[in-house]
């Protein structure tokens, strides 16, 4: 009876670990304005949730077995905040990813899908479909977007599976 008892246990232990390695905790520093840090952190489960980078920062994502590297803000001419712009402008970034078994790939992912001027909101990789959520710091009216440069943060959400309205990679 103890025999069957120590089995059970260990089964049971074996499957509550299995169900805590589905989601990865990560902290990031954040800078506020009077030059304290505070640390956050991040819970970043299997699929659907947004993953943030900051400009040049490089991430191996184990769950989706691929390297995700910001490169850069190739495009920012969303309308600063308290000025009236007759188009909301676009951010574009530059997001390149490689599988482990793949060469790398830049995707240049923008905030809106506009066909005409090829901006597209997502796209596939690897089965994957990469989409970019957020693009921050927004830029202000006394600095513009040239300001930003170095200071950007995008959100990516990556899911399994076809994405509509999306390039195909």
């Amino acid at each position: 009876m103890l025999h069957k008892t120590i089995i059970f246990s260990l089964g049971f232990l074996s499957l509550m670990n299995c169900n805590a390695q589905k989601e990865t905790k990560t902290s990031t520093k954040v800078n506020v304005a009077d030059n304290t840090t505070i640390e956050t952190a991040q819970t970043m489960s299997k699929e659907g949730d947004i993953i943030y980078l900051n400009e040049g920062e490089n991430r191996f994502l184990k769950e989706y077995e691929m390297n995700v590297t910001f490169k850069n803000i190739s495009e920012d001419s969303r309308c600063p905040k308290g000025v009236s712009c007759i188009w909301a402008g676009v951010a574009v970034a530059q997001i390149e990813v490689m599988g482990t078994t793949t060469r790398p790939m830049v995707l240049n992912l923008a905030t809106t899908d506009n066909e005409g001027r090829n901006y597209h909101k997502s796209a596939q990789y690897n089965g994957y479909s990469i989409s970019l959520a957020e693009v921050t710091p927004y830029p202000e009216s006394q600095d513009g977007a040239k300001a930003l440069i170095g200071k950007y943060k995008v959100g990516i959400i990556i899911k399994k599976g076809e994405a509509q309205n999306s390039t195909t990679k």
